[in-house]
């Protein structure tokens, strides 16, 4: 659920209130370099039917025949299961990236707290990984309120007050200090906002793109009549507006970015005002580099300041030669996601650092 497309969220709850016999299998534990992080699950159901990953392919095929020799077994008991380069079954299904991975494989016979946590907005999920309660889970929920097993309130504290996905480590009867028992808290945050400032090709190509990869996209136009085109409203929520005073009122956070694409200085330059002046994490424009020159002057004259203008990505985009609107809006968006996660966007093949952030 946790760093899945929101895809396999839906997938997820449609199996389990058509109450199908479900197994999860779900990435504890990463040593080394691992194409999905800590969080990824994948389900598999009693007739095979497989959604989501833990691996990117490595290991998936092991990991769906554990579990459903899992649905099978007379107990169901969770099992916990070590994959790697040097694990025995490294020739049938090694990791080829090179780590090693750990993934608790159990039966959602209880599938509440994990419906609880997939339909609220903000939630944390607690499984226990180790000893006779592994597999158990409870959802925290934002009004207070638990959903699931009854766990040690050390446990339940520390679920209420988590942040981020994480393993913590208890002693066996729950003391703070130990190690003895891990419990994996997956934690559900608000899907970061993308604002696009034009109803254009562009616009078009990029939503659903960006809706894939977690953005609630939005696309503001101040024309009726190019804003409410069917191909926008598919891919993303349609604002007609006034870019600027909606950017304005949307107070963006550092999670949350900003585009201009509509090419006309009186909606473009408000807003991109109203998101320099906003916690947004990422502000971008459009544009040929002369046009950029002249956006940045005018922009100045505006109110801007030179550390709000270092700020502004534009013009935005990887240079990877793009040049149609879907080319264009791949250059974009990864450029939004190496700044997210503080990379140049160079080749891999030039650079040495981990290729997974860390």
């Amino acid at each position: 659920m946790i760093g899945v497309a929101a895809v396999h969220d839906d997938v997820a709850r449609a199996w389990l209130r058509e109450g199908r016999v479900v197994a999860e299998a779900l990435l504890v534990a990463v040593d080394g370099s691992s194409p999905l992080t800590a969080g990824a699950t994948m389900l598999v159901d009693a007739d095979g039917a497989i959604e989501g990953s833990v691996s990117g392919g490595c290991v998936e095929s092991a990991v769906a025949q554990e579990a459903m020799t899992l649905l099978a077994s007379p107990d169901r008991r969770p099992r916990l299961r070590r994959y790697g380069i040097s694990d025995d079954l490294a020739g049938e299904a090694g990791l080829t990236c090179g780590g090693t991975v750990e993934v608790l494989i159990h039966a959602l016979d209880d599938p509440g707290p994990t419906l609880a946590f997939l339909d609220a907005p903000v939630a944390a999920l607690a499984t226990v990984v180790d000893g006779p309660d592994a597999g158990a889970r409870v959802a925290a929920l934002p009004d207070g309120t638990l959903a699931g097993a009854e766990l040690h309130p050390n446990m339940v504290r520390d679920l209420r007050g988590a942040a981020r996905t994480g393993m913590r480590r208890y002693g066996a009867s729950g003391e703070t200090l130990g190690t003895a028992t891990r419990v994996f808290v997956a934690v559900r945050a608000p899907r970061p906002r993308l604002l696009v400032v034009g109803a254009t090709d562009f616009s078009a190509a990029l939503a659903p793109l960006a809706r894939a990869v977690g953005w609630d996209v939005t696309i503001c136009d101040a024309r009726p009549a190019f804003a409410r085109a069917d191909r926008f409203a598919r891919a993303a929520d349609v604002e007609v507006s006034p870019p600027g005073p909606f950017v304005a009122a949307a107070r963006l956070r550092e999670r949350d970015a900003l585009l201009v694409f509509s090419h006309d200085p009186k909606h473009d330059e408000p807003a991109l005002l109203a998101a320099l002046a906003s916690d947004a994490g990422f502000v971008g424009a459009l544009g040929s580099r002369r046009t950029d020159a002249d956006r940045r002057a005018r922009l100045l004259a505006a109110g801007a300041t030179p550390e709000q203008l270092a700020r502004l990505h534009s013009p935005c985009g990887l240079d990877i030669g793009a040049r149609t609107p879907d080319e264009t809006a791949l250059s974009v968006l990864a450029e939004i996601i190496a700044a997210r996660n503080g990379r140049p966007g160079s080749s891999l093949r030039e650079t040495t650092d981990p290729i997974h952030p860390r």
